[in-house]
């Protein structure tokens, strides 16, 4: 532009005010399909339950839109897509959870798929034959939030809402117990066991055991457990048990607990309390001796069958136990004899005495010099010795007695020593094995075989002349039973004739007192007596005619 130009010369712009669009009706659907949807959409998010990620193994049983997740047999979600994890090592579910079930998603819920499964313990999980498997649920206990989790490859036995308490055992080793296994209160099943794993320095086992209540209240400080798997077979001097609490324990293992007597009731034990698992019942209910003393023993025989644990006893009473079993050589001689060491325990002691006599007894026995004192007496003084006795004979098992031998050599008994020495004395199972051993030899010295011949030959004599005697006997009766016979019976009729031709005679006679008729009549009388002798003699013969042989044997007069 020229700088001479005048300014007024330039053309000058006018400010148009702008045109008010008009809203158009074809608007108004769209808007309002807008706003319907995005209503939607946030009613969707606020009334959408959270989105929770699983980890399985694998997904056996698992299919998106169709299986679902349930708590207390409640549909509580639904899984929406089943994929493998970024290193294809196992099986990521995801599951679409309700609104109403939010607050479960906490830090400590648990996740398992629910499938038929068959135990010594039961079996589970029948009703998914037919509706399929599905994802069970337990609520946990936590405040906080959590949306990714790992499933369980096997359920929980117990779920959180089930009355009773939890306990930790520790044992040595596991054996044959695992989870499932039943707990036992007096052979009654009252619990299970849960879990198991080893113990932070892998020097134990620790297995986590539930008990349903109200049986949780037996349980307190003063409670034992031990495994009650199997068969508990003992053998030992007090002979040979078995022990078993049933059938699912005998094949599945499993736990037995029972109370010690204590002088008050206890109050039942914490929650999550830890205990000892024994072995078995003996060595769990073994009562903790406060007080005890060590003695060695050293005896001159084998002491095969005496085994640790032997009771030891004082006149049959148990006092104490063998604790160990060895040998002690002397190098000067080179010889080694068994070495025996026994524990003794006051109380087991008192125990076996009456009030009375325990309340004399307890201040001596609870003071060591005054034990030491006693003990020092009755070796000495009242001949106090070990000895070693047969438990059973069928077990060949062994035990101590202490016992008094007032005829036993005089020994010192050293009180003070560490562990004091008490004398023994030979048993007398050697002494009788000797016996045996002598009476055996001389049973194999005697000539057997020439006894055995001459009893045969004894025995074949004897036969013989029971053979020649059954002859004769035979002969007898066949051939002089019938001659005798019809020889009485000729005599009989000989008798006969005479005494009728007597009696005739007699009649001839002139009168009844002559000389000649009364001597006849004497001499029939005297026939005739001789005649019934003979009579008798051949009936006796004809029941015995042995009696020719052996005499006759006098009858014994009827009563």
């Amino acid at each position: 532009m020229p700088p001479e130009a005048d300014v007024d010369d330039l053309p000058q712009a006018t400010a148009v005010p702008a045109k008010r669009a008009r809203f158009s009706a074809v608007w108004i659907i769209p808007v309002l399909a807008a706003l319907v949807a995005i209503g939607i959409a946030v009613q969707r998010i606020v009334s959408e339950g959270p989105t929770v990620t699983i980890v399985f193994k694998s997904a056996d049983g698992i299919e998106a839109g169709k299986t679902f997740v349930k708590y207390k047999d409640v549909n509580i979600g639904q899984v929406t897509a089943v994929r493998l994890t970024d290193d294809f090592g196992k099986v990521e579910v995801t599951a679409k959870i309700a609104k109403s079930a939010a607050g479960l998603m906490v830090e400590d819920a648990k996740f398992w798929v629910v499938r038929p499964r068959i135990s010594l313990s039961g079996i589970s999980g029948l009703g998914t034959l037919l509706s399929g498997n599905f994802i069970g649920f337990e609520a946990g206990s936590s405040t906080s939030t959590q949306h990714s989790y790992t499933g369980l490859e096997v359920p929980p036995i117990i779920t959180g809402g089930a009355p009773g308490r939890q306990y930790v055992l520790k044992a040595s080793d596991l054996g044959s117990l695992g989870i499932g296994s039943p707990v036992y209160f007096r052979r009654l099943p009252v619990g299970q066991v849960v879990a198991y794993d080893l113990s932070a320095d892998g020097k134990a086992v620790e297995l986590r055991i539930f008990v349903n209540a109200p049986y949780d209240q037996y349980v307190s400080s003063a409670t034992r457990f031990w495994n009650a798997s199997g068969l508990d077979v003992s053998l030992s001097a007090n002979g040979f048990d078995v022990r078993t609490q049933s059938l699912v324990a005998l094949l599945e293992g499993g736990v037995a607990f029972e109370s010690v007597p204590t002088p008050v009731p206890l109050s039942p034990a914490a929650a999550n309390a830890v205990f000892t698992l024994y072995a078995d019942r003996v060595t769990a209910m073994k009562q903790d001796e406060s007080e005890s003393r060590r003695y060695v023993l050293f005896f001159n025989e084998s002491v095969r069958g005496l085994s640790v644990g032997a009771p030891v006893t004082f006149f049959g009473v148990p006092v104490g136990e063998v604790v160990a079993t060895g040998l002690a050589f002397d190098p000067k001689t080179l010889g080694a004899r068994p070495r025996v060491e026994i524990v003794i325990y006051p109380e087991r002691f008192l125990a076996s005495l009456t009030a009375a006599q325990e309340k004399v007894a307890e201040p001596y026995l609870q003071n060591q010099e005054v034990r030491n004192t006693i003990m020092r007496r009755m070796v000495e003084e009242r001949g106090l010795r070990a000895q070693l006795h047969t438990g059973s004979l069928i077990t060949g098992q062994l035990y101590v007695a202490l016992s008094y031998f007032p005829k036993a050599a005089k020994v010192k008994f050293a009180a003070g020593a560490d562990i004091p020495e008490i004398p023994v004395v030979t048993s007398t199972l050697p002494e009788l094995e000797e016996k045996l051993g002598s009476i055996i030899d001389k049973l194999n010295r005697l000539p057997l075989d020439a006894i055995g011949d001459d009893l045969r030959k004894s025995l074949a004599t004897l036969d013989q002349t029971l053979n020649d005697a059954s002859t004769l006997l035979n002969r007898i009766d066949t051939d002089v039973v019938p001659a005798l016979k019809t020889t009485l019976d000729d005599a009989r009729s000989a008798l006969g004739s005479a005494e009728r031709m007597l009696t005739s005679t007699e009649a001839t006679l002139v009168g009844p007192s002559a000389p000649g008729q009364q001597e006849l009549r004497n001499a029939m009388q005297e026939l005739g007596r001789a005649a019934r002798s003979l009579r008798v003699l051949a009936d006796y013969l004809e029941r015995h005619p042995e009696a020719l042989i052996r005499g006759k044997v006098q009858e014994a007069s009827p009563k």
